[in-house]
């Protein structure tokens, strides 16, 4: 297996877990309850699909052999035992580059309280600790506040607005490029996020 994975990884009532085929009903729900939510950010295809519709069976055995390569960690995000999400370290590079990418979508009834924040805290002291990656990186819309809102509370630095970065809902779609390297964050991000909480009135 490659490094680093499986894992599990916590915080609190916050877990990151591999996702598995048996998350299928609870994972269905929670994208039905939360499709107006979630997805104006959803990414597509600029190819036309054709055929059926991958299964949730063959989606999470797609991110398993992507997760055995070493290119992708996909994790399954709970709050107190519940799946609210999910989270994806992806394009894991070494060479000279040591960087990697994390998108993440979580449920609504659970934005704001912390879960995302922590989870990304979680995952981004994974790829430095135990991958050893020099660099992470969170791309977002600029019209997603939300996920902005994440990167806000994490301190992650604004590398600017790359055009027409990724393929969103049939459209190629502007995203602003958010990044860490691990000589920001000496002690951690999630304890510097802990300190960050704390300090807040």
């Amino acid at each position: 297996m490659p490094r680093g994975w499986p894992v599990t990884l916590a915080d609190g009532g916050v877990r990151l877990r591999p996702l598995r085929r048996a998350d299928e009903a609870a994972w269905m729900r929670l994208r039905a309850v939360n499709a107006a939510w979630l997805e104006p950010w959803d990414a597509t295809s600029p190819e036309p699909v054709t055929g059926r519709r991958p299964t949730f069976g063959q989606f999470v055995r797609t991110l398993d052999r992507q997760a055995r390569s070493g290119t992708s960690l996909p994790f399954a995000v709970e709050l107190d035992g519940e799946l609210v999400g999910q989270l994806t370290v992806s394009g894991i590079t070494y060479g000279s580059l040591y960087s990697a990418s994390i998108g993440y979508w979580v449920a609504q009834h659970v934005a704001g309280r912390g879960v995302t924040p922590t989870a990304v805290a979680l995952a981004t002291d994974h790829c430095f600790d135990t991958l050893g990656l020099h660099r992470v990186e969170i791309n977002i819309r600029p019209e997603n506040a939300p996920s902005l809102r994440v990167v806000e509370k994490l301190q992650f630095r604004d590398e600017g607005l790359r055009e027409r970065y990724l393929h969103i809902q049939g459209v190629w779609s502007d995203h602003r490029s958010f990044a860490l390297t691990t000589e920001e964050v000496p002690g951690g991000l999630l304890a510097r996020w802990h300190r960050t909480r704390a300090d807040r009135p």
